[in-house]
């Protein structure tokens, strides 16, 4: 029988601005967080993540490389971020090329258990719960579905 490689969720090369509070556990490495940011329990930030002052990311959220938000955001429960649209037809086993970027404006909220795909949201924008975001959002409101669409 064979012997697993085992590592420890834990917060390694992290440049926390002021007043942050992280509830453990945690698996944030290589990313920066700004002030007064509040970031819940089981929650993953991978390197190169950018995170805007004042943002709330709450429990269960994923927020994976190339991934940049703005300031006073709101994460909710379970929220999962991706960066592999599967362009080449599958997963891109480590090509970053195929990776994208996703980009959050100021004042964004992001309903528990939403997906965004590699997307450009502007400011003070509100995505439903459950919603799928498939495409950049340029105009400030409310969005739900899937994929998410304006409601209001």
């Amino acid at each position: 029988m064979g012997t697993p490689k085992t590592r420890h969720a834990g917060i390694v090369d992290v440049e926390f601005g002021s007043d942050v509070t992280v509830v453990q556990p945690v698996n944030l490495y290589g990313c920066r967080i700004g002030d007064a940011c509040f970031v819940g329990p089981f929650v993953e930030v991978q390197k190169r993540v950018r995170i805007g002052n004042r943002t709330r990311i709450q429990s269960h959220a994923f927020v994976c490389e190339l991934t940049t938000i703005g300031e006073d955001c709101f994460i909710g429960h379970g929220v999962m971020f991706i960066n592999d649209a599967f362009k080449s037809g599958g997963p891109a086993r480590g090509n970053q090329d195929l990776w994208a970027s996703t980009k959050l404006g100021n004042n964004v909220s992001i309903g528990s258990n939403a997906t965004l795909l590699p997307v450009s949201i502007c400011d003070n924008v509100v995505i439903g719960a459950g919603s799928v975001v498939t495409r950049d959002i340029a105009e400030p409101g409310t969005y739900a579905g899937n994929p998410a669409r304006k409601i209001a």
